[in-house]
């Protein structure tokens, strides 16, 4: 489409391999050729794709934490004539207004922004680059991916055509626009600084594109492209220390956008599918332990009974390899992987246990919108161990103990009640409050089982725990 792109680059690297046949002036009036086309492409790209960037504005009340006069009680004849008691007006609800972008993805009205951009919005309006504005109704919000859908009723309405988000590539060019400071269809360019960038903390769901094109507040919600003009992202958060643009900016990748999309507009919801399985990053500590090459795949600390997994016979301390084929390097990979397979489809998994690979098929479930949460003696200490055991202290779960680290009184297992700085057990990250339930793949369920097992353990043994931790089962691999 833009060919301008191509014949600039085809003249640049003829430049390049017979520079040497052409003289100065040649070589001057060919580079001259090569930034105006490349220029007149971007020029091109941006006067198609900024009529449909739209501007979001909101608007919601909130109550008044604190009492306020109006403006004209600062008068000083107003005063004069109250004197110094002037009335309590007490706490005042005020208006917030928010500023943020969308992206207009179909005719009928569709546009596409984050859901943080919408959150909590009274009104919300929709200002296009011709001046036309318009009352947008929402038609769903997904947090979990920080994506929203509004609509607006209008006609010849601009429009961006989605492009394949999984074919971008590190060091392809980008464009970014959205209103940011409220300057509308503001665009930079930039590159795409990285893809799948996961565990950066923004949402449930993470698979971002990071970019050095500047995005800064009032760009949410905007529009990454490609060289080709297509919708590839929805520009979402920046990194920064100082509230300012710093070279690190994150977009949702299209095809994401588009499924949650899909899902809101027919379903109203995000329908996600679900194993059923809490699952663990693998680290190179616990991949020896479970006698892997290489820190890869998913471990299974928990399988929710009744599950699809349970169902297909997977247990704790399976490490998920495969999904459909497709290896799994990050836990991240496998959550993004089940989320968009379609509920009751059938996937195949590769997993190991014990050392030998097993398969197994899943019929995948729907991911409930809470997610089911997989939940004596006298106290002894660790220091006469002589093993990686040594540095901790551990006791029974009582009530005092149960509602200082706010554990479920029921649950089975030993409480680590202090862990020796600087001792295996610390190094390996095991904090007061932790739960032993099982070491070395055996039952722990009480200050017995503890002294038996702990006891076997020799020096220098490394050994495998499996702890729980605010709710949450853990493996440890502890090294001496």
């Amino acid at each position: 489409m833009y060919k301008g792109l191509v014949v600039g680059l085809s003249v640049a690297a003829a430049v390049a391999c017979g520079g040497g046949a052409l003289a100065a002036s040649d070589r001057a009036t060919v580079d001259s050729a090569q930034l105006q086309a490349i220029s007149r492409t971007f020029v091109d790209i941006a006067e198609q794709i900024t009529p449909a960037v739209v501007g979001v504005s909101t608007s919601r009340v909130v109550g008044g934490a604190s009492g306020g006069a109006p403006p004209f009680f600062t008068d000083p004849y107003f005063r004069w004539f109250f004197g110094e008691k002037t009335p309590d007006f007490g706490p005042r609800d005020h208006e917030e207004e928010g500023l943020g972008s969308g992206v207009l993805v179909s005719q009928d009205g569709l546009i596409l922004t984050n859901a943080h951009v919408v959150d909590a919005a009274d009104h919300i309006r929709v200002t296009l680059v011709d001046r036309r504005s318009f009352k947008a109704t929402v038609v769903g919000v997904d947090k979990k991916t920080d994506l929203a859908v509004l609509r607006i009723d209008g006609e010849h309405l601009p429009w961006v055509p989605f492009g394949d988000s999984t074919a971008l590539r590190v060091g392809e060019v980008v464009l970014a626009v959205g209103n940011p400071f409220g300057l509308s269809q503001t665009v930079t360019m930039g590159i795409v600084s990285g893809v799948g960038r996961q565990g950066v903390g923004i949402t449930d769901y993470e698979d971002f594109i990071q970019t050095d094109a500047a995005i800064n507040p009032g760009n949410s919600g905007g529009a990454m492209v490609n060289t080709r003009g297509e919708l590839v992202g929805i520009n979402t958060a920046i990194f920064t220390q100082s509230g300012g643009y710093e070279g690190i900016g994150f977009a949702i990748p299209a095809n994401l956008a588009r499924g949650v999309m899909g899902s809101l507009v027919k379903k109203g919801r995000v329908v996600r599918g679900w194993l059923g399985v809490s699952i663990q990053e693998m680290t190179p500590e616990l991949a020896a332990q479970f006698g892997l090459a290489s820190p890869r795949g998913a471990l299974v600390t928990d399988v929710v009974k009744g599950s699809p997994a349970d169902k297909a016979g997977l247990k704790r301390g399976d490490v998920i390899l495969t999904l459909n084929e497709r290896e799994i390097h990050k836990l991240t990979q496998l959550r993004l992987l089940v989320a968009a397979t379609e509920v009751g489809s059938e996937v195949e998994l590769t997993y190991q246990r014990d050392g030998q690979r097993k398969r197994a098929r899943v019929a995948v479930g729907e991911l409930p919108e809470e997610a089911a949460a997989v939940p004596e003696a006298p106290e002894v200490t660790g220091s006469g161990l002589d093993n990686v055991l040594g540095g901790i202290k551990v006791g029974a779960i009582d009530r005092e103990s149960a509602r200082r680290f706010q554990i479920d009184p029921a649950t089975r297992g030993v409480l680590v009640q202090d862990v020796v700085p600087g001792s295996a057990a610390s190094r390996s990250g095991l904090i007061p409050g932790d739960v032993i339930v099982e070491i070395n793949r055996k039952d722990v369920a009480g200050l017995v089982d503890f002294n038996r097992i702990a006891r076997e353990i020799k020096p220098g043994q490394r050994v495998l725990v499996l702890i729980s931790r605010q709710g949450q089962t853990l493996f440890v691999g502890i090294e001496p």
